[in-house]
C-alpha cells in the first residue's frame, strides 16, 4: 500500500542554529547589495528625467504664458477693429442707401425717356422714309452716271472731228 505523506514527520529548520543566522544575514546582506546596485540604476534614469521633466514643464507654462499673453493683445487688436469695421460698415449702409435712392431716380428718368422714346415712333417713321427716298436718289445718280458716260463715247468722236477744223 501506498504510504501517506506525513508533514509532522519532516524536519522543519531550526532558527535558532548558528549558520541558519549566518544564511540569512548573508541572503539580507545580498538583497542590500542588489537593492542598492538597482537603486543607482534607477538614479541614474530617474534624476535625469525628473530634470527633463522639470525643463519641459517649465517649457511648456512659457509656452501658455506666452499664448496667453499673445491672446490678450489679439483680444485688444481685434475690438479696436472691430470698432473701425462698426464704422465702415455704417457708412457702407448709408452709401447703399444713397445708392438705393439713385436707383429708384434712374428708375423714373427710364420710365420718361420711355415715354420720350414712343413720341419719336412718328419721326422714325419719317426717317425710314427719308432713307428710302435717298437710296431712290442714289440709284437715279447711278443711271444718270451710267447714261452720261454712254453719251460721251456717243458724242466724243464727232466733237473731236469737228474740233480738227476748229482753229482755236
Amino acid at each position: 500500500m501506498a504510504e501517506l505523506h506525513n508533514p509532522s514527520s519532516e524536519r522543519l529548520p531550526d532558527h535558532n542554529h548558528p549558520r541558519t543566522d549566518q544564511l540569512n544575514a548573508y541572503a539580507i546582506e545580498r538583497l542590500s547589495q542588489a537593492f542598492e546596485s538597482s537603486a543607482k540604476r534607477w538614479e541614474l534614469i530617474v534624476y535625469p528625467s525628473l530634470f527633463a521633466f522639470i525643463i519641459l514643464a517649465a517649457y511648456g507654462f512659457y509656452l501658455i504664458f506666452s499664448l496667453a499673453k499673445d491672446m490678450h493683445y489679439m483680444a485688444i487688436s481685434v475690438d479696436s477693429n472691430m470698432t473701425v469695421l462698426a464704422s465702415n460698415m455704417q457708412s457702407m449702409s448709408d452709401n447703399v442707401a444713397q445708392m438705393s435712392a439713385n436707383v429708384r431716380t434712374m428708375a423714373v428718368s427710364m420710365e420718361s425717356m420711355s415715354r420720350d422714346v414712343s413720341a419719336l415712333k412718328p419721326m422714325l417713321i419719317s426717317i425710314q422714309t427719308l432713307d428710302r427716298s435717298v437710296r431712290d436718289m442714289t440709284r437715279t445718280t447711278r443711271h444718270m452716271s451710267g447714261d452720261m458716260a454712254v453719251m460721251n463715247r456717243t458724242i466724243s468722236r464727232p466733237i473731236h472731228f469737228i474740233n480738227w477744223f476748229m482753229p482755236w
